[in-house]
């Protein structure tokens, strides 16, 4: 239905954005690859995908189609849903995911919060011919800096509740995060670590 959202960010989370689209807010579900690719207030162009369920339409954006389509690919996996998927890439950039499954690397891909060994596997036999298919996926390089520690704590911690995982649970692993590596810059590279974590 949607092919892609044009318009201003107008509010910025690790999970989702509102992107006004000429004075209509569209609440869009985001992953943390795309979120390191989009400002406050700034314009921009999210690829999109509508997921309809009897209870509910969601609606997805993505800062490449690149991004957009292995979220396609993931979702069209038997037991991968969109929050699964969405995890995937926010756990991996597309092209280390691209590459995590030609290369079969299943113990990369069962680092990835909610992917078992079987899934790893399901995920490998269904994906690998479909992905050798596709062009040289083209990924923007990540950046993004963000001065204060305790926004970067805060920020995580919500994208973490978001992601559906508890609240103290989230505290520990955003902790074990911190603890473990002292440089953490981005709000993204501290959910990352923190969900290998959960």
């Amino acid at each position: 239905m949607f092919a892609y959202l044009q318009g201003k960010i107008t509010h910025k989370t690790p999970t989702h954005v509102y992107v006004d689209c000429n004075g209509v807010g569209y609440f869009v579900n985001i992953t943390l690859n795309t979120y390191s690719h989009i400002e406050l207030n700034a314009s921009i162009k999210l690829f999109a995908h509508l997921v309809v369920r009897e209870d509910a339409q969601i609606l997805y954006g993505f800062i490449s189609e690149d991004e957009k389509n292995m979220f396609l690919h993931l979702i069209s996996v038997s037991g991968v849903g969109p929050n699964t998927a969405r995890l995937v890439l926010s756990s991996l950039t597309t092209q280390e995911f691209h590459k995590a499954i030609i290369q079969e690397d299943i113990r990369l891909i069962q680092s990835i919060k909610g992917i078992g060994p079987k899934s790893a596997q399901r995920l490998v036999l269904e994906l690998k011919d479909k992905l050798k298919k596709d062009a040289n996926t083209d990924i923007l390089d990540t950046s993004l800096s963000i001065n204060s520690r305790s926004v970067i704590t805060e920020e995580a911690l919500a994208a973490l509740n978001m992601l559906g995982f508890q609240k103290l649970q989230a505290e520990k692993a955003v902790q074990k995060a911190l603890k473990d590596r002292i440089d953490i810059q981005s709000v993204e590279d501290l959910i990352k670590l923190s969900l290998k974590n959960l």
